[in-house]
């Protein structure tokens, strides 16, 4: 799975990247976790980088679910994520995710990203979704049924598939990494022919290395988090 990622690119290198200006001010994140707000960009509205919760609920839901990923090879026909699938695909603007690894004596956390740290992208699909909140009285004239007011939660989850060689020795799964001249593609492209992009990302650019343990509690998150190491 893909559960805490990092974005602390300059914020104006990562205006210039995706050519795309922030709902709001962008902050250098460390330790990107589910469940809080952060940015992404939608083929609805390319040229913004909205803020949506990290955790999809699809719109049809009772309440709130906080899938905060969807597997590659059933995302097109699993219910939860078939119809965002199908038009309402995103791309997550990260630089780096972490993985944890089974060494014998607990899980220890790594940090994969570009060789030179660059920010790239990573296949997201995202939901709008009403939730109820309260009614407000008896129906009028006859029309049946108290009325509800509703708030508006906007969400998203990341897509993973097979890991490549170098995540395979951390994890069995790896989020969905696009190279960027795909990342138009996937936000528009036919549902059948982007399936064609959810394939491993070679890892002949990356790298991984060892970080503290701290990034366990998403409560920290500072710059120390992704220094390497020694083990």
């Amino acid at each position: 799975m893909c559960g805490r990622y990092t974005l602390y690119t300059d914020p104006k290198r990562l205006r210039e990247r995706f050519d795309a200006e922030p709902d709001r001010p962008l902050e250098r994140r460390y330790n990107c976790a589910p469940g809080q707000e952060l940015p992404v960009i939608t083929g609805e509205d390319p040229d913004r980088m909205q803020f949506f919760k990290w955790g999809l609920t699809p719109a049809w839901a009772d309440e709130e679910q906080g899938l905060i990923n969807a597997r590659a090879e059933t995302v097109d026909r699993k219910r939860s994520f078939a119809d965002a699938y199908e038009s309402r695909r995103c791309l997550v603007p990260v630089d780096g995710f972490y993985e944890w690894a089974d060494r014998g004596d607990g899980k220890r956390p790594y940090r994969v990203a570009f060789e030179d740290d660059r920010p790239f992208a990573v296949a997201g699909l995202w939901e709008r979704w009403e939730e109820p909140t309260r009614q407000t009285g008896l129906a009028e004239f006859g029309s049946g049924g108290a009325n509800e007011d509703s708030s508006t939660l906007e969400t998203f989850t990341i897509i993973t598939t097979e890991p490549n060689d170098l995540i395979s020795e951390l994890h069995h799964r790896m989020a969905v990494m696009l190279p960027p001249d795909c990342e138009a593609d996937w936000l528009h492209g036919d549902p059948e022919a982007v399936v064609d992009l959810l394939e491993p990302y070679p890892d002949d650019e990356l790298t991984r290395y060892p970080v503290s343990e701290r990034v366990n509690s998403p409560t920290n998150d500072d710059p120390s988090l992704v220094d390497p190491i020694s083990t």
